[in-house]
Protein backbone atom coordinates (compact mmCIF):
# COMPACT_ATOMS: atom_id res chain seq x y z
CA UNK A 1 0.00 0.00 0.00
CA UNK A 2 2.87 2.40 0.84
CA UNK A 3 4.36 1.74 -2.60
CA UNK A 4 1.09 2.48 -4.33
CA UNK A 5 0.46 5.61 -2.28
CA UNK A 6 3.95 6.96 -3.02
CA UNK A 7 3.26 6.91 -6.74
CA UNK A 8 -0.24 8.29 -6.22
CA UNK A 9 1.35 11.19 -4.34
CA UNK A 10 3.81 11.86 -7.18
CA UNK A 11 0.94 11.92 -9.63
CA UNK A 12 -1.06 14.24 -7.36
CA UNK A 13 1.81 16.72 -7.00
CA UNK A 14 2.42 16.70 -10.75
CA UNK A 15 -1.24 17.47 -11.25
CA UNK A 16 -0.90 20.76 -9.34
CA UNK A 17 0.93 22.24 -12.31
CA UNK A 18 -2.31 22.22 -14.24
CA UNK A 19 -4.49 23.65 -11.45
CA UNK A 20 -3.87 27.37 -11.96
CA UNK A 21 -4.60 27.57 -15.71
CA UNK A 22 -7.75 25.55 -15.14
CA UNK A 23 -9.20 28.32 -12.98
CA UNK A 24 -9.04 30.79 -15.85
CA UNK A 25 -10.71 28.50 -18.30
CA UNK A 26 -14.41 27.90 -18.54
CA UNK A 27 -15.67 25.00 -16.50
CA UNK A 28 -14.78 21.86 -18.40
CA UNK A 29 -17.02 18.88 -18.43
CA UNK A 30 -15.75 16.22 -16.02
CA UNK A 31 -14.31 13.24 -17.88
CA UNK A 32 -16.63 10.28 -17.97
CA UNK A 33 -15.76 7.56 -15.52
CA UNK A 34 -14.59 4.24 -16.81
CA UNK A 35 -15.48 0.85 -15.39
CA UNK A 36 -12.99 -1.00 -13.22
CA UNK A 37 -13.59 -4.68 -12.54
CA UNK A 38 -11.78 -5.70 -9.36
CA UNK A 39 -11.15 -9.28 -8.34
CA UNK A 40 -9.99 -9.57 -4.73
CA UNK A 41 -8.63 -12.96 -3.74
CA UNK A 42 -9.18 -13.40 0.00
CA UNK A 43 -7.84 -15.66 2.72
CA UNK A 44 -9.92 -18.68 3.68
CA UNK A 45 -8.53 -18.55 7.25
CA UNK A 46 -8.28 -15.03 8.68
CA UNK A 47 -10.32 -11.83 8.44
CA UNK A 48 -7.11 -9.82 7.97
CA UNK A 49 -6.84 -11.37 4.51
CA UNK A 50 -10.13 -9.92 3.28
CA UNK A 51 -10.83 -6.96 0.99
CA UNK A 52 -10.10 -3.49 2.36
CA UNK A 53 -13.01 -1.36 1.06
CA UNK A 54 -11.10 1.89 1.68
CA UNK A 55 -8.22 0.66 -0.44
CA UNK A 56 -10.62 -0.41 -3.19
CA UNK A 57 -12.24 3.04 -3.14
CA UNK A 58 -8.84 4.76 -3.21
CA UNK A 59 -7.62 2.81 -6.22
CA UNK A 60 -10.92 3.39 -8.02
CA UNK A 61 -10.69 7.12 -7.34
CA UNK A 62 -7.16 7.24 -8.76
CA UNK A 63 -8.40 5.43 -11.86
CA UNK A 64 -11.47 7.74 -12.05
CA UNK A 65 -13.50 4.59 -12.35
CA UNK A 66 -16.71 3.08 -11.07
CA UNK A 67 -15.61 -0.15 -9.39
CA UNK A 68 -17.29 -3.51 -9.31
CA UNK A 69 -15.78 -6.01 -6.90
CA UNK A 70 -15.79 -9.78 -7.12
CA UNK A 71 -14.44 -11.51 -4.02
CA UNK A 72 -12.89 -14.93 -4.53
CA UNK A 73 -11.59 -17.28 -1.86
CA UNK A 74 -8.03 -18.50 -2.24
CA UNK A 75 -9.31 -22.07 -2.60
CA UNK A 76 -11.55 -21.12 -5.53
CA UNK A 77 -8.89 -18.93 -7.13
CA UNK A 78 -6.36 -21.76 -7.07
CA UNK A 79 -8.86 -23.93 -8.95
CA UNK A 80 -9.64 -21.29 -11.60
CA UNK A 81 -7.43 -21.65 -14.73
CA UNK A 82 -7.30 -17.86 -15.19
CA UNK A 83 -6.20 -17.31 -11.57
CA UNK A 84 -4.32 -20.46 -10.69
CA UNK A 85 -0.73 -19.39 -11.47
CA UNK A 86 -0.58 -16.10 -9.58
CA UNK A 87 1.55 -15.33 -6.53
CA UNK A 88 -0.67 -15.88 -3.49
CA UNK A 89 2.06 -15.56 -0.88
CA UNK A 90 0.23 -12.58 0.67
CA UNK A 91 -3.55 -12.08 0.79
CA UNK A 92 -5.66 -10.20 -0.11
CA UNK A 93 -4.39 -10.05 -3.68
CA UNK A 94 -5.86 -7.24 -5.77
CA UNK A 95 -6.49 -7.80 -9.47
CA UNK A 96 -8.03 -5.35 -11.94
CA UNK A 97 -9.34 -6.57 -15.28
CA UNK A 98 -6.99 -5.15 -17.88
CA UNK A 99 -8.24 -2.57 -20.37
CA UNK A 100 -6.21 -0.14 -22.45
CA UNK A 101 -7.44 2.77 -20.34
CA UNK A 102 -6.61 1.17 -16.98
CA UNK A 103 -3.24 -0.04 -18.20
CA UNK A 104 -2.36 3.49 -19.31
CA UNK A 105 -3.31 4.92 -15.92
CA UNK A 106 -1.19 2.32 -14.13
CA UNK A 107 1.73 2.45 -16.53
CA UNK A 108 4.12 3.98 -13.99
CA UNK A 109 3.22 1.31 -11.43
CA UNK A 110 4.09 -1.35 -13.99
CA UNK A 111 7.26 0.48 -14.98
CA UNK A 112 8.55 0.66 -11.40
CA UNK A 113 7.51 -2.88 -10.52
CA UNK A 114 4.76 -1.93 -8.07
CA UNK A 115 2.25 -3.73 -10.27
CA UNK A 116 2.48 -6.70 -12.62
CA UNK A 117 0.32 -7.83 -15.50
CA UNK A 118 -0.74 -10.90 -17.39
CA UNK A 119 -3.07 -11.38 -20.31
CA UNK A 120 -6.19 -10.68 -18.25
CA UNK A 121 -5.27 -8.56 -15.22
CA UNK A 122 -3.23 -5.79 -13.70
CA UNK A 123 -1.94 -7.34 -10.47
CA UNK A 124 -1.36 -5.24 -7.34
CA UNK A 125 0.42 -7.42 -4.74
CA UNK A 126 0.84 -6.74 -1.00
CA UNK A 127 -1.11 -3.50 -0.95
CA UNK A 128 -2.59 -3.76 2.56
CA UNK A 129 -0.89 -3.13 5.90
CA UNK A 130 -2.84 -6.05 7.38
CA UNK A 131 -2.96 -9.36 5.57
CA UNK A 132 -2.16 -13.05 5.59
CA UNK A 133 1.06 -14.77 4.59
CA UNK A 134 -0.38 -17.69 2.71
CA UNK A 135 1.43 -21.01 3.00
CA UNK A 136 3.48 -20.13 6.10
CA UNK A 137 3.61 -22.65 8.93
CA UNK A 138 1.20 -21.68 11.70
CA UNK A 139 2.41 -20.89 15.22
CA UNK A 140 -0.81 -21.23 17.24
CA UNK A 141 -1.26 -18.62 19.96
CA UNK A 142 2.00 -16.76 19.27
CA UNK A 143 2.11 -12.97 18.83
CA UNK A 144 5.44 -11.70 17.50
CA UNK A 145 6.08 -7.96 17.75
CA UNK A 146 8.75 -6.68 15.37
CA UNK A 147 10.48 -3.58 16.71
CA UNK A 148 13.50 -1.38 16.24
CA UNK A 149 14.96 -1.07 19.74
CA UNK A 150 15.32 2.73 19.49
CA UNK A 151 12.00 3.40 17.78
CA UNK A 152 9.49 5.30 19.97
CA UNK A 153 6.57 3.36 18.51
CA UNK A 154 8.28 0.03 19.11
CA UNK A 155 9.03 1.08 22.71
CA UNK A 156 5.38 2.10 23.07
CA UNK A 157 4.20 -1.35 21.93
CA UNK A 158 6.49 -2.93 24.53
CA UNK A 159 5.16 -0.49 27.12
CA UNK A 160 1.60 -1.59 26.42
CA UNK A 161 2.62 -5.21 27.00
CA UNK A 162 4.38 -4.24 30.23
CA UNK A 163 1.29 -2.37 31.45
CA UNK A 164 -0.89 -5.38 30.62
CA UNK A 165 1.47 -7.56 32.67
CA UNK A 166 1.05 -5.25 35.66
CA UNK A 167 -2.72 -5.14 35.20
CA UNK A 168 -2.98 -8.93 34.87
CA UNK A 169 -4.47 -8.57 31.39
CA UNK A 170 -2.06 -10.71 29.38
CA UNK A 171 -3.80 -13.72 27.81
CA UNK A 172 -2.56 -16.76 29.71
CA UNK A 173 -2.84 -19.17 26.80
CA UNK A 174 -0.84 -17.01 24.36
CA UNK A 175 2.83 -16.15 23.96
CA UNK A 176 4.28 -12.73 23.15
CA UNK A 177 7.72 -12.62 21.58
CA UNK A 178 9.80 -9.58 20.60
CA UNK A 179 11.52 -9.74 17.19
CA UNK A 180 13.82 -7.17 15.61
CA UNK A 181 13.72 -5.19 12.37
CA UNK A 182 17.26 -4.99 11.00
CA UNK A 183 19.05 -5.44 7.67
CA UNK A 184 22.14 -7.55 7.06
CA UNK A 185 24.34 -8.47 4.12
CA UNK A 186 27.79 -10.03 3.98
CA UNK A 187 29.43 -6.99 2.39
CA UNK A 188 28.06 -4.20 4.57
CA UNK A 189 27.09 -6.00 7.75
CA UNK A 190 24.15 -4.74 9.83
CA UNK A 191 22.20 -1.58 9.22
CA UNK A 192 19.31 -0.15 11.20
CA UNK A 193 17.22 3.00 10.86
CA UNK A 194 18.60 4.64 14.01
CA UNK A 195 22.21 3.67 13.42
CA UNK A 196 24.69 1.18 14.85
CA UNK A 197 23.65 1.87 18.45
CA UNK A 198 20.25 0.39 17.61
CA UNK A 199 21.41 -2.91 16.19
CA UNK A 200 23.95 -3.25 19.00
CA UNK A 201 21.06 -2.85 21.45
CA UNK A 202 19.13 -5.48 19.48
CA UNK A 203 21.99 -7.92 20.11
CA UNK A 204 22.06 -7.21 23.83
CA UNK A 205 18.31 -7.74 24.08
CA UNK A 206 18.50 -11.02 22.17
CA UNK A 207 21.18 -12.30 24.54
CA UNK A 208 19.19 -11.19 27.60
CA UNK A 209 16.09 -12.94 26.24
CA UNK A 210 18.12 -16.14 25.82
CA UNK A 211 20.09 -16.18 29.08
CA UNK A 212 17.85 -14.14 31.39
CA UNK A 213 14.33 -14.70 30.03
CA UNK A 214 12.76 -14.07 33.43
CA UNK A 215 14.42 -10.60 33.53
CA UNK A 216 13.93 -9.61 29.90
CA UNK A 217 10.76 -7.55 30.38
CA UNK A 218 12.16 -5.93 33.51
CA UNK A 219 15.17 -4.83 31.48
CA UNK A 220 12.93 -3.38 28.76
CA UNK A 221 10.92 -1.47 31.35
CA UNK A 222 14.08 0.16 32.67
CA UNK A 223 15.84 0.58 29.34
CA UNK A 224 12.90 2.10 27.52
CA UNK A 225 12.76 5.00 29.94
CA UNK A 226 15.76 6.31 27.97
CA UNK A 227 16.39 3.84 25.17
CA UNK A 228 18.96 6.06 23.44
CA UNK A 229 21.13 6.43 26.51
CA UNK A 230 24.61 4.93 26.24
CA UNK A 231 24.27 3.59 29.80
CA UNK A 232 22.61 0.32 28.87
CA UNK A 233 24.92 -1.34 31.38
CA UNK A 234 23.19 0.50 34.23
CA UNK A 235 19.82 -0.79 33.00
CA UNK A 236 21.21 -4.34 32.97
CA UNK A 237 22.59 -4.04 36.48
CA UNK A 238 19.32 -2.61 37.78
CA UNK A 239 17.47 -5.55 36.22
CA UNK A 240 19.85 -8.02 37.91
CA UNK A 241 21.69 -9.08 34.75
CA UNK A 242 25.39 -9.96 34.61
CA UNK A 243 26.79 -7.40 32.16
CA UNK A 244 30.09 -9.23 31.62
CA UNK A 245 28.33 -12.50 30.77
CA UNK A 246 26.22 -10.79 28.11
CA UNK A 247 29.10 -8.86 26.57
CA UNK A 248 31.35 -11.92 26.36
CA UNK A 249 28.78 -13.42 24.02
CA UNK A 250 28.17 -10.23 21.99
CA UNK A 251 30.67 -10.61 19.14
CA UNK A 252 30.01 -14.21 18.20
CA UNK A 253 26.76 -15.65 19.50
CA UNK A 254 25.00 -12.29 19.67
CA UNK A 255 25.93 -11.41 16.10
CA UNK A 256 24.67 -14.77 14.86
CA UNK A 257 21.38 -14.31 16.71
CA UNK A 258 20.86 -10.94 15.03
CA UNK A 259 21.68 -12.39 11.61
CA UNK A 260 18.84 -14.84 12.17
CA UNK A 261 16.53 -11.97 13.10
CA UNK A 262 17.44 -10.11 9.91
CA UNK A 263 16.73 -13.22 7.87
CA UNK A 264 13.40 -13.78 9.62
CA UNK A 265 12.24 -10.18 9.13
CA UNK A 266 13.23 -10.36 5.45
CA UNK A 267 11.21 -13.57 5.06
CA UNK A 268 8.08 -11.63 5.95
CA UNK A 269 9.12 -8.38 4.29
CA UNK A 270 8.88 -6.55 7.62
CA UNK A 271 10.44 -3.09 7.59
CA UNK A 272 8.27 -1.06 9.98
CA UNK A 273 8.34 -0.83 13.78
CA UNK A 274 6.12 -2.04 15.28
CA UNK A 275 4.69 -4.76 13.07
CA UNK A 276 2.59 -7.49 14.65
CA UNK A 277 2.68 -11.06 13.36
CA UNK A 278 -0.05 -13.33 14.67
CA UNK A 279 0.46 -17.11 14.61
CA UNK A 280 3.26 -16.80 12.05
CA UNK A 281 0.76 -15.91 9.33
CA UNK A 282 -1.16 -12.68 9.95
CA UNK A 283 0.44 -9.25 9.61
CA UNK A 284 -1.28 -6.59 11.72
CA UNK A 285 -0.85 -3.02 12.96
CA UNK A 286 -1.80 -1.48 16.31
CA UNK A 287 -5.48 -1.18 15.44
CA UNK A 288 -6.02 -4.62 13.95
CA UNK A 289 -3.83 -6.39 16.52
CA UNK A 290 -5.91 -4.92 19.36
CA UNK A 291 -9.05 -6.45 17.82
CA UNK A 292 -7.80 -9.98 18.45
CA UNK A 293 -9.31 -11.74 21.44
CA UNK A 294 -7.07 -11.18 24.46
CA UNK A 295 -5.05 -8.33 22.90
CA UNK A 296 -7.30 -5.33 23.46
CA UNK A 297 -4.53 -3.80 25.59
CA UNK A 298 -2.69 -3.06 22.32
CA UNK A 299 -5.30 -0.46 21.42
CA UNK A 300 -3.41 2.84 20.84
CA UNK A 301 -5.84 4.59 23.20
CA UNK A 302 -4.35 2.51 26.00
CA UNK A 303 -1.07 4.35 25.49
CA UNK A 304 -2.15 7.01 27.99
CA UNK A 305 -1.67 4.46 30.78
CA UNK A 306 2.06 4.30 29.97
CA UNK A 307 2.40 8.07 30.09
CA UNK A 308 3.22 8.17 26.36
CA UNK A 309 1.38 9.77 23.51
CA UNK A 310 -0.72 7.53 21.30
CA UNK A 311 1.18 6.45 18.19
CA UNK A 312 0.74 8.39 14.98
CA UNK A 313 2.81 6.14 12.78
CA UNK A 314 5.74 3.73 12.80
CA UNK A 315 9.51 3.83 12.32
Amino acid sequence: MKKLLSILLICAVAGLAFAAPAKKAAKAKAPAKTKAEFVVVESDEYDAGKEDPQLTAGIAQFLNADPTVTKVSYKDAAADPKLANLDYSFLPLYLIKKTDDIRTKLEKHLQYGYAQENEDFIILPHQTRSGVFNGKTAKPGVMEIFVMSQCPYGALAEGLVLQAQKDGKLPQDKEIKIRYVVNYDEKNGFSSLHGSAEWEEDIRQLLIAKYYPEKFWKYLEIRNKDYRSSRWDKAMEEAGINVKKIMKKFDKEGVELLKEEAKYAQEYGVNASPTFLWEGKVQLDFGTASQLEGFSFLNPNAAAKTGAAAPAGSC
